[in-house]
């Protein structure tokens, strides 16, 4: 178990920006702790709380001060006597936009981790925190960091929330927090790495082109869990068939997931629907009502076999498979749906006639661990109180800005690019699960071998793939072999 040695658990740590009577503070709370990793005790501390972030205003063109926008509350672990040179340093964050760094924090990366189980045995509650033996920490110091509005993170009184909401605002917060916990830990020679999920990926690739860009900060790596760096891959919108075709090779997953492919290998499934969906599948799509009726046939019998559907429903749906529309009919027959975050899950509805599922299964089964144990960790383990509620997943964030992507659809591609251009040094590791219906592997390789980079630096490119879902590590032997695959990409690309 871990142990907490200060002698109330508490130590205040104030910000060094002196503040005015009622302007905001830091209210970080530092405690000491152990755990063992592979028979080596590792002593590290954990500094968590709320940050202010402050910007230099500037009023009729007079320098009038550094006025506090946010408080961004983030949880640090630092190992115990570590050289600051050689020891790497890993920022991680999840997605949404709306998610806090709770799944990164305990499901993964952590020196603690939630017991939620798995499909078919999920557990109840209450739930039940452990020593995380893979914790990353044994390898890197970490800093979950919750974006503005999620987790205890808040706008300051007086100030907009809705300009954290958006893509630069968040890009630029999130940077500054980096910049923030760098310089203040004396961190800026230490090997650095982004740890990102979901739209933390995207995040993630932003995050390391303005680093370098605004402060000179260059990354080692980056740690990009179920990618989506380029939002026309998954944009379902009249006109774009591209999603169509990149998220049917998942879709074959799931069929043979749930036994619409008998006994057929998965790699064997996967390597028939990828060269459909390379060459045929597109030049269908692509064709219209020039398709000859023997020609539409063959194709609407092609993705009937590959997805499990039946024929008649391709045929209904005009060859374009919607994504929810797919984990709502796929088991229809069998009165289920399944789970768009992990398609491994199922689950019932309310009404059976839908078009769209009313909730996805997958989330619903592990939101309940993971908010008890969140909430209890902090408290009674790190010594955090505060009076707000932890928002795991803010809806207040929506609507998201993406106006700097007006009239052009939202992709950092061309940033990750840049960064990997400017730095040949940085390193990136994808982690694909077959079974995410969120962020399907094939369309985050197809924005991958379109990167605009001299081919010698894709080799600075790893992949991984698991037998589960976005949140690959919900799946204990997924967990376990993620946990030695960042591990030892951390350990490569710190360069030392």
């Amino acid at each position: 178990m871990t142990d907490k040695d200060t002698e109330d658990g508490k130590t205040p740590v104030t910000g060094t920006v002196d503040a005015g009577k009622d302007t905001p503070t830091d209210d970080l709370v530092t405690t000491q702790h152990s755990t063992t990793v592979k028979r080596r005790k590792l002593n590290y501390t954990a500094t968590t709380g709320r940050v202010v972030l402050r910007q230099e205003v500037l009023t009729d063109g007079k320098f009038d001060g550094h006025v506090a926008k946010a408080e961004v509350f983030l949880t640090a672990y630092t190992l115990d006597g570590a050289d600051p040179a050689k020891r790497p340093v890993t920022f991680a964050f999840n997605g949404g936009p709306g998610s806090s760094s709770v799944w990164l924090h305990l499901g993964l990366l952590g020196p603690r981790r939630v017991v939620s189980g798995d499909v078919g045995e999920l557990v109840p509650p209450p739930y039940e925190l452990v020593d995380n033996p893979e914790t990353l920490l044994a390898h890197s110091d970490l800093v979950f960091i919750d974006p503005v509005s999620t987790g205890y993170s808040r706008a300051v009184k007086g100030e907009k929330p809705g300009e954290f909401h958006g893509f630069q605002g968040d890009v630029e917060s999130v940077g500054e927090v980096i910049r923030l916990w760098t310089s203040r830990h004396g961190r800026w020679l230490s090997p650095k790495f982004l740890a990102g999920e979901s739209y933390g990926t995207t995040r993630a690739a932003a995050l390391a082109e303005h680093l370098q860009t605004r402060y000179g900060m260059y990354l080692n790596g980056l740690m990009l869990i179920s990618s989506v760096l380029d939002f026309a891959t998954l944009d379902f919108s009249e006109g774009n068939d591209l999603p169509h075709t990149l998220f049917l090779p998942t879709y074959a997953a799931i069929a043979h997931y749930h036994g619409l492919h008998g006994d057929r290998p998965l790699d064997e499934v996967l390597a028939e629907a990828e060269d459909f969906a390379s060459r045929d599948y597109p030049w269908a799509l692509a064709r219209g009502h020039r398709l000859t009726d023997g020609e539409r046939a063959a194709a609407v019998t092609k993705l009937a076999s590959l997805t499990g559907l039946s024929e008649d429903y391709v045929d209904r749906v005009d060859l374009r498979l919607e994504h929810v529309r797919f984990f709502t009919e796929l088991l229809r027959h069998e009165r289920r749906v399944v789970g768009r975050l992990d398609s491994r899950f199922s689950g019932p509805d309310n009404d059976y006639g839908r078009e769209q599922f009313s909730e996805d299964p997958s989330y619903s089964a592990i939101l309940g661990p993971y908010t008890a144990a969140l909430n209890h960790y902090l408290r009674a383990d790190l010594g955090y109180e505060n009076d707000l509620p932890y928002e795991i997943i803010s809806r207040t964030v929506h609507p998201w800005s993406f106006k700097e992507f007006e009239a052009r659809h939202v992709t950092v591609a061309d940033k990750l690019a840049s960064a990997m251009r400017a730095n040949p040094d940085l390193k990136v590791h994808i982690a694909y699960g077959h079974y995410d219906g969120a962020t399907p592997y094939y369309a985050a390789e197809h924005v991958v071998a379109h990167l605009k980079v001299p081919k010698e630096l894709l080799d600075n490119i790893e992949h991984a793939y698991y037998p589960a879902g976005h949140m690959m590590y919900v799946h204990e032997p997924s967990r376990i072999q993620q946990s030695k695959d960042l591990a030892a990409f951390v350990q490569s690309a710190s360069n030392r």
